[in-house]
């Protein structure tokens, strides 16, 4: 017999969820298996395991009557749940995970599943230029459809980041890294954006969101989406992907693919790294050391480019 209900979240997904929250979030949490059973009864689906995975929300597995399987989100922020999904909208057909259904007063969507299994297929070998292609294709469908639902760059910069980042280089002591970090944050201001490149961008492009179907086609997943210059994605994805290796590689690539001047991408790494520096270095995040060599081997790119 199907299952209707799944029980209590994972102890995984309460903990992150308590740890991005805070307490107030325990409400919700106790909510969360009715609303995902709500759904499910909703769209005729029978659930079948959770997934115990991501920040920002619970995720759970489930079954159509045509046997076809779908990934079940709850998000905690109802704004959070109307950017994503009109995001995915926006880039509907598209190299990411298509939205099948959605219940606005639960913030409750169902969504393709992708590789057959959560997590996607097994990663190609080589992926820099597919993923690369990928992203570009994501920013030219986020061209075609304005006032796309989703919040500005410019302002999650302005009324976001860069508090943050002027909040933690006041009262953090970054010991070596110190002289570093106040270098970027004098370029902060000179940060701008071209309007010819808007779009809507995922603006989360961590190797964990990019996932691969059984032809080994990335797919986009979890954006947590805004619409400014093309080029804050490219940096994200250039500094993020993956902090031990392979920057360079994917700096290049951005360019290339985007057609946007390394030289107009690396001032956003610089600023998008030493966020990722303070942040890590507020929480005792052990990925600290990773990021600051980041940031300084950009900062090297940039003494050379200088000579």
């Amino acid at each position: 017999m199907a299952r209707r209900t799944l029980g209590d979240v994972p102890s995984g997904c309460r903990e992150r969820l308590l740890a991005h929250y805070g307490p107030s979030v325990e409400e919700w949490l106790d909510a969360a298996p009715g609303r995902l059973a709500e759904a499910a009864r909703r769209w005729n689906l029978s659930l079948r395991s959770y997934h115990d995975a991501g920040h920002a929300s619970a995720v759970a597995l489930a079954v159509a009557p045509d046997r076809s399987r779908l990934v079940l989100k709850a998000w905690v922020e109802p704004t959070r749940y109307r950017h994503e999904t009109a995001a995915l909208r926006v880039w509907a057909g598209g190299p990411t995970a298509n939205v099948v259904h959605a219940a606005d007063d639960l913030s409750v969507a169902a969504l393709e599943l992708v590789g057959g299994q959560p997590g996607g297929d097994v990663r190609p070998v080589r992926e820099t230029q597919a993923v690369a292609t990928a992203i570009h294709r994501l920013h030219t469908l986020g061209r075609r459809t304005p006032g796309s639902g989703v919040s500005s760059l410019d302002d999650f910069r302005h009324e976001m980041v860069l508090p943050r980042i002027y909040r933690r280089m006041r009262v953090l002591d970054l010991g070596s890294h110190g002289g570093l970090a106040r270098e970027v944050c004098h370029e902060l201001a000179d940060l701008c954006e071209v309007s010819a490149r808007t779009t809507v961008l995922h603006a989360d492009l961590y190797a964990e969101n990019v996932i691969f179907d059984v032809e080994q086609r990335p797919h986009l997943i979890d954006p947590h989406p805004v619409e400014g210059d093309a080029v804050f994605d490219w940096a994200f994805w250039s500094v993020y992907y993956d902090l031990e290796r392979g920057m360079a590689d994917r700096l290049a690539t951005a360019a290339r693919i985007s057609r946007i001047p390394v030289p107009e991408i690396t001032p956003w790494c610089r600023a998008l790294a030493l966020d990722g520096l303070l942040y890590y270095t507020e929480i005792g995040d052990p990925a600290r050391p990773k990021i600051a060599a980041v940031l300084s081997l950009l900062m090297a790119f940039e003494a050379v480019r200088d000579r």
